[in-house]
């Protein structure tokens, strides 16, 4: 059996690959740039931990995202089932395709999520009441990872597969 004969799968195998990739590398980014900002302020105040630690972990979420994603499409084609499907090329390209909204948005959510935590974390520093409010400008940002993921569900599931 050649990869040309099974084309379609290795399009919606693809596609399910670059919804974790891209969205995992999106909150690794994220974390890290967040990490950073928290590292500075627990040198500071280690009471501040917990509080700097959520706002870390926030770009986390577009990398869970991706996975979900990734989870649906290879539950869907049959590849975490044992029984693989048979998919024409066309038919795998329109998972591919299905895919890259969380792939995508994730990576660039994921980056962007990073770095208004990082600035969150910045007002967590100088006052921690403002905590709640601090919270709100990472969240902004996690709406639109959230819209990606579902029109990616809804797309992965909305193709028909044989």
């Amino acid at each position: 059996m050649s990869i040309w004969s099974n084309l379609g799968l290795v399009y919606a195998l693809l596609g399910a690959a670059v919804a974790v990739f891209l969205a995992g590398a999106g909150s690794a980014i994220g974390v890290g740039i967040a990490g950073q900002a928290a590292a500075g302020v627990v040198t500071e105040d280690p009471s501040k931990f917990a509080k700097v630690l959520i706002m870390q972990l926030l770009p986390g979420t577009q990398g869970i995202y991706g996975l979900l994603v990734g989870f649906i499409t290879l539950s869907n084609i049959g590849l975490l089932g044992g029984s693989p499907k048979a998919l024409d090329p066309q038919t795998g390209l329109l998972v591919l395709a299905a895919c890259l909204p969380i792939g995508i948005v994730g990576l660039i959510s994921g980056k962007y999520q990073g770095m208004t935590s990082a600035a969150a974390i910045g007002i967590v520093a100088k006052k921690p009441d403002q905590f709640g409010k601090a919270m709100l400008f990472p969240a902004m940002v996690e709406t639109y990872a959230i819209l990606a993921l579902l029109i990616s569900i809804l797309a992965v599931n909305a193709v028909p597969l044989p």
